[in-house]
């Protein structure tokens, strides 16, 4: 990478650590937590108000992804924060689980990832994209890691409104970060001609990734229903539940570095991708059969977490640099922001739908259709391709 290319990958991935350090600091805690609010006893509803946030960013992200290529990803990135940290500071105050509901709506609304990433796809080479990506997912990957063993500290101390304000000012923090550290945008952003989202939208390459995406988050969300409920049923306290994760997280990350990167210069991207999509449905169906013998140990359910996270990284990182080079250059801010509204939606989808499950058939209906939705997944996803450096995707 040239100077500015790490500039760029570094500055760009600290906003998205900030951002979703704030988001996975109530993910361990939250479905706990919110059962404490008026109107939490309602399983269904704390999925919603789990789950929401990823609703308005779903219906956002194209909008800002949109502007972005209009009026440039920095003012558009500053505007998503602040709208971001006024839901957390509403979050923070909510006295029920309504007021919950709207703060993490609002929160949603801040909806900048299609802006960071069309920023950092604009600031690095073909070549290099897939490590800048990897960065960020590295980054993210390393606050659900911290955010696993502060989130029940701080819940302890401060409760979840206070998470809620720390969450605000790590927005503000972020807001900072493309102030001060960002690289301006390049010149020929400005220049180019501008796409529509018409031709993003029959792009059948571009609608595969989004598809895929979708079923990650959605699963990702919903299997963190019924996931810590598992390990206090195992013998695990809620506040040593970052034993198990941390632990996972970690060593996770060395299995991508080892993986991922080696394996697709040697041409195997399209391997390893389908492995990693087959290794989560695997792990969502060792969680149901964990649920139907009444349970598990904590060092199993460490294992099928470590498989998990294996799977979640290699796919977190390669899925963005794959849109983005697949992407026409004069609609990317457009073509990330449909990507980043199905992830969006994904996360809606998974809170909610894994919150009903979990209050209609238990938490074994949760996992088993996590495990169906990465089998239809890894059917649509099997006729990929990645020839040459570029990456691209067959056709469907």
């Amino acid at each position: 990478m040239t100077p500015v290319e790490r500039r760029a990958s570094a500055s760009l991935a600290a906003i998205f650590a900030l951002r979703m350090l704030g988001l996975f600091l109530v993910l361990p805690v939250f479905a706990l937590e919110a059962a404490r609010y008026p109107g939490g006893d309602d399983p269904a509803r704390v999925g919603l108000a789990m789950g929401i946030y990823g609703l308005t960013q779903g219906i956002l992200q194209i909008p800002f992804g949109m502007a972005s290529d209009w009026l440039g990803r920095k003012k558009v990135i500053v505007a998503g924060l602040l709208v971001f940290a006024l839901g957390s500071f509403v979050a923070a105050w909510a006295p029920d689980l309504t007021w919950l509901i709207a703060g993490r709506a609002l929160q949603g609304a801040g909806a900048i990832s299609a802006a960071v990433t069309a920023l950092l796809a604009d600031s690095t080479r073909d070549e290099v994209r897939t490590k800048a990506m990897a960065l960020v997912g590295t980054g993210i990957g390393l606050m659900f890691a911290l955010s696993l063993v502060l989130a029940p500290l701080l819940a302890a101390r401060v409760g979840l409104d206070g998470l809620f304000m720390v969450i605000g000012a790590l927005a503000l923090a972020g807001i900072a970060v493309v102030i001060w550290w960002v690289p301006s945008e390049p010149v020929q952003h400005v220049e180019r001609a501008r796409g529509s989202l018409a031709e993003v939208l029959k792009h059948p390459a571009l609608l595969r990734l989004d598809l895929g995406v979708f079923v990650l988050h959605a699963v990702q969300l919903a299997m963190w229903i019924a996931v810590p409920a598992l390990l206090v049923q195992a013998g695990l306290d809620k506040a040593q539940h970052w034993q198990v994760y941390l632990p996972a997280v970690l060593a996770s990350f060395l299995v991508m570095g080892l993986t991922l990167f080696p394996l697709e210069k040697r041409g195997y991207l399209r391997g390893v991708f389908l492995a990693a999509v087959a290794l989560i449905a695997l792990v969502q169906f060792g969680l149901m059969a964990a649920t139907l013998q009444g349970g598990s140990s904590v060092t199993g359910l460490g294992a099928l977490l470590f498989l998990f996270f294996c799977g979640f990284n290699i796919l977190e990182a390669s899925q963005p640099s794959l849109a983005s080079r697949v992407a026409p250059a004069h609609s990317r801010g457009a073509a990330l922001g449909v990507y980043n509204t199905l992830q969006s939606l994904g996360f809606f989808a998974g809170g909610a739908l894994g919150g009903w499950l979990a209050k209609a058939a238990g938490a074994q209906a949760v996992f088993a259709a996590c495990g169906g939705l990465m089998l239809l997944w890894l059917l649509i996803a099997w006729p990929m391709h990645a020839p040459g450096k570029r990456m691209a995707i067959a056709p469907v």
